[in-house]
């Protein structure tokens, strides 16, 4: 029997829509609700996938979960799979009084509350059959959460690593002197979106010690709107080191252009697509002990992870890299064969469909 998927996903990555076209080419007759506006959205047409424009614009969006109420009515769907919190909480608010089955995905730690009434309309909604963990850090906190009786039942838990291709990532590095980095300094990268939970004041307080004849200079990708930032780095005595790009669609090359690449989280932290990418460029990342960071990296081998909190030991981290080229040489290229054997696109593609199986069989 061919089991008939609605998955609908709200900004999916390369990853996701990877997933996507995978699961069709292996015989799922899968369907995605995406915007039309999104710039992969294209790929899926092209594929010959049934896209359906529906447009979550808030968390409770009545038109929406009208227009997806028809659809699942209309689609006879086995399975609706759902990705981001606006799918999430449309998606199960338009599923009541309908039979199907219901899968999430989750992709940060914690977050979650049994006491949190937000909570129980979403992630722990009882009527959910599988929730994917994007890592075993994801899965584990679902299996500690207090009080015992409350909790998941461990069977509707599955990690599934975000796979990747090393094939995506062609483009070669970028001038960094295009951005204020002279030439021949050796830079720390770092890519993310400012939140507090990314630590990147931590990094910032990290950067202050090296001697003062090694010329280190810190790049930070993101978006990064923040006057506590903004105050953290004015303040710095290597202000003048650290340079701000500031959000832009692909990062790889200015990952690629790094000798380190660091991500100080200090909570939360899921599978860092940052840290996947810098892996497949041979840049040795440091990172921190945080979620599913540890997962990523092999500590020693393919980088170095370090406690959360400690400017001091990012500090070392680098330090170590700085004055050791071979070995930042041997990281780097472990952590590359590390995401072509252990985080690969095919194996995603297969475990999600292995979950949709189980369903259907129970």
């Amino acid at each position: 029997m061919r089991i008939k998927v609605l998955c609908i996903t709200e900004d999916p990555d390369r990853p996701t829509i990877a997933t996507f076209l995978g699961m069709h080419e292996e015989g799922i007759d899968i369907s995605v609700v995406c915007s039309q506006q999104h710039y992969r959205h294209k790929e899926l047409v092209d594929a010959g996938l049934n896209t359906i424009p529906i447009e979550f614009k808030g968390r409770n969006d009545s038109h929406a979960i009208s227009q997806l109420r028809e659809e699942l009515h209309k689609g006879k769907y086995d399975i609706i799979h759902l990705l981001g919190n606006r799918a999430l909480q449309n998606g199960l608010i338009a599923t009541r009084g309908i039979s199907i089955r219901i899968v999430v995905y989750r992709g940060i730690v914690g977050n979650v509350s049994f006491f949190n009434p937000i909570s129980w309309k979403r992630t722990l909604n009882p009527r959910i059959d599988r929730i994917i963990c994007v890592a075993d850090a994801v899965r584990d906190h679902f299996l500690r959460m207090w009080p015992v009786s409350l909790r998941v039942p461990s069977k509707h838990l599955i990690t599934i690593h975000k796979g990747h291709n090393v094939d995506w990532y062609k483009k070669p590095p970028a001038n960094l002197k295009d951005f204020g980095v002279p030439e021949g300094a050796f830079v720390v990268g770092c890519v993310a979106t400012y939140r507090p939970r990314k630590g990147i004041e931590v990094l910032i307080e990290a950067m202050k010690d090296f001697p003062d004849d090694w010329d280190i200079h810190l790049l930070l990708v993101g978006d990064m709107d923040s006057k506590k930032l903004d105050k953290k780095i004015l303040a710095s005595p290597v202000s003048r080191k650290i340079h701000r790009v500031g959000y832009v669609e692909d990062a790889t090359p200015l990952t690629a252009a790094c000798d380190v690449f660091v991500l100080p989280s200090i909570k939360r932290e899921g599978l860092a697509r940052s840290v996947i990418e810098a892996m497949v460029y041979r840049v040795p990342s440091i990172v921190t002990d945080c979620g599913g960071s540890p997962e990523l990296v092999v500590d020693g081998i393919t980088g170095i992870v370090v406690p959360t909190r400690d400017p001091r030991a990012i500090n070392n981290a680098i330090c170590r890299l700085y004055e050791n080229p071979d070995l930042r040489l041997q990281m780097g290229q472990a952590a590359r064969q590390r995401i072509e054997s252990k985080f690969r696109i095919k194996d995603t593609i297969k475990k999600t469909i292995t979950v949709y199986r189980s369903l259907m069989s129970e």
